[in-house]
């Protein structure tokens, strides 16, 4: 399994995220983060991030956000085959420390995991 984190990998253009937004069948929050997901059609996973300024002020706290999830979804990307993931950064999210941080995100990269395999099974039948 490789756990690098490529172009391949990411939302890089307006035109992923508005696909993803406008179509997001699958979503799982809590109070400081929502994950937003629809089928890519691809055979991997693909995520990209919003992390307004609005919600977290400082860089180096975005940053930080934005490292913890990339690493989450690093170690999950092999339960994720073929759907387009945006995690979004609610307010308060810059309160939690690391170690809540990717708790937080593992919990829903793990919910995510079981809804989409549901959602699909449900397709396929």
């Amino acid at each position: 399994m490789d756990y690098s984190f490529d172009k391949s990998l990411r939302l890089l253009n307006a035109g992923d995220y508005q696909a993803v937004f406008d179509q997001s069948r699958l979503k799982v929050s809590t109070p400081e983060l929502l994950f937003l997901a629809h089928s890519n059609g691809i055979d991997r996973p693909r995520l990209g991030l919003v992390i307004a300024k609005k919600n977290v002020r400082l860089a180096v706290q975005r940053n930080r956000i934005k490292r913890i999830v990339r690493e989450t979804f690093r170690m999950q990307q092999g339960h994720l085959k073929g759907i387009d993931v945006i995690v979004l950064a609610r307010r308060g999210v810059d309160q939690l420390d690391n170690q809540a941080l990717h708790s937080t995100c593992k919990q829903l990269w793990h919910q995510l995991e079981k809804r989409a395999e549901k959602r699909f099974k449900k397709q396929e039948g």
